[in-house]
């Protein structure tokens, strides 16, 4: 009889056991609803995780020491994380890699080169930031409420790309469904609808994720910049500049003269990013195909999946949650 062979493990982005003994017993007492990928959701601090999102979190609340020169880039869930980590590792970088056709992003997926915090602090280690040179490039899908004290206290600065919660909700749809393990099938398009409209998927609800940066932008100009994805991609040249500006690292004339400008957006375009090989194949360390974070990227896909009773439901809710904040899509 054929000896069988042991299963390989679930991807890191599966897996829900590898958690500290203080995460699971903080999980005991959370609220939770059924996940989009993973088993389940937990309500932490009025947003929700997954098990391994919210062990990241909570560590990085605890142990991450922010510094005045930081970098911060600030999305829910399939805003434009990809692109932005891209365009801003070559805005700040630009300097150390004057030509683009030699460039770290023709070699590595923007998330290699831009780690989201939560993920460097989701094991059970602390992660070893010695190697990262100044100023330092991270993301995060986490909710104001939940950002580390440090954060909020330095000088570090935060961009803030927020997309219309139509196309937000039909790329969050699409991609979860490329990580759900096949034996568990595909979630319908009304069902986690539905669930998005409560607030319940990952980091949501998306309407106070992107209202509190908003207001935050609002109170600190010269901290938070708030960015949206339709104007970034109807204005590149323009809001590239106000990002530039607001990082302290403005285009010289002699730069803007060169064509610099439009060689950072060339190289870092969507369709250029999804065109690259090593965008297109291999996976993440936490387990995702690479490939799966490049859909189509394009403002309004929206009108292909949603019906025009969803549509009124989203608008309804848009009104309601941000009323008199001055925030529109």
């Amino acid at each position: 009889m054929a000896s069988q062979l042991p299963l390989s493990p679930p991807p890191k982005y599966l897996q829900e056991d590898d958690l500290t003994q203080e995460c699971r017993d903080l999980l005991t007492s959370l609220p939770r609803e059924n996940g989009w990928v993973n088993s389940h959701l937990y309500n932490y601090q009025g947003f929700w995780h997954t098990s391994r999102m919210f062990q990241g979190t909570f560590s990085c609340q605890k142990l991450f020491q922010a510094q005045d020169t930081d970098i911060l880039l600030v999305t829910f869930p399939k805003s434009g994380t990809t692109w932005l980590k891209a365009i801003l590792f070559g805005l700040v970088n630009r300097t150390h890699y004057p030509d683009t056709k030699h460039h770290p992003l023709l070699e590595s997926n923007p998330h290699d080169l831009v780690p989201f915090l939560e993920q460097l602090f989701a094991d059970k280690q602390v992660p070893d930031l010695a190697s990262f040179t100044s100023p330092r490039l991270f993301s995060t899908h986490s909710p104001l409420p939940s950002l580390p004290e440090s954060v909020r206290s330095s000088k570090c600065k935060m961009v803030y790309l927020c997309r219309n919660p139509m196309d937000t909700f039909v790329s969050l749809w699409h991609f979860t469904n490329k990580l759900r393990p096949e034996k568990n099938g595909a979630n319908s398009l009304e069902d986690v609808f539905d669930r998005f409209c409560r607030g319940v998927s990952l980091c949501g609800p998306f309407w106070d994720h992107v209202l509190g940066y908003w207001k935050e932008s609002l109170d600190k100009p010269n901290k938070v910049i708030f960015l949206k994805y339709e104007e970034m991609k109807e204005e590149p040249n323009l809001h590239l500049g106000r990002l530039a500006e607001f990082l302290g690292f403005p285009f010289s004339p002699a730069e803007e003269a060169s064509g610099l400008v439009d060689e950072i957006l060339g190289l870092c375009s969507f369709d250029n990013l999804r065109n690259l090989e090593v965008n297109k194949t291999g996976e993440l360390s936490t387990g995702e195909e690479k490939r799966a974070f490049f859909r189509r990227g394009e403002v309004g896909d929206w009108k292909n999946f949603l019906t025009a009773e969803m549509v009124d439901r989203l608008d309804q809710i848009s009104e309601q949650k941000l009323k008199n904040s001055g925030l529109k899509f």
